[in-house]
């Protein structure tokens, strides 16, 4: 099995998992971030760990720049980019964290059916 195959199956676990636990637990990860958000700057370096961590698979081993798969290597690489702005600039990403409120978890579903739609993409790009 291909390395950039491999990559598109670690990327459909853990889009797959963290997408529908966006969803159904959307709640969870309001408490998540506002709790990351009260650590203040340290707390955004955790997002960006979670950002670098899933973004720096994908850049270094999906080196696809063609076909539908191109979209799962520009989503690694927005990851990264988001990594590296949280770790450089975290005021920035104390900002960003300063939207997260209880009241608005559901803010967690969109990006939950996207994780799911780009899950679905990569395995409907393997029927290709």
């Amino acid at each position: 099995m291909e390395l950039h195959t491999m990559v598109q199956i670690f990327a459909v676990i853990h889009l797959t998992t963290v997408g529908l636990s966006h969803i159904a637990a959307h709640r969870a990860w309001a408490e998540f971030f506002v709790l990351l958000r009260e650590k203040g700057e340290a707390g955004v370096f955790v997002v960006a760990f979670l950002s670098l961590g899933f973004g720096s698979v994908v850049a270094a081993f999906h080196p696809v720049w063609s076909g539908l798969p191109l979209v799962l290597t520009l989503f690694g690489w927005t990851q990264v980019l988001k990594g590296l702005l949280y770790l450089c600039v975290p005021s920035y990403g104390l900002k960003k964290l300063g939207l997260v409120t209880l009241e608005r978890s559901r803010m967690f579903i969109a990006p939950g059916v996207f994780m799911l739609a780009l899950a679905g993409l990569v395995i409907w790009s393997w029927s290709s």
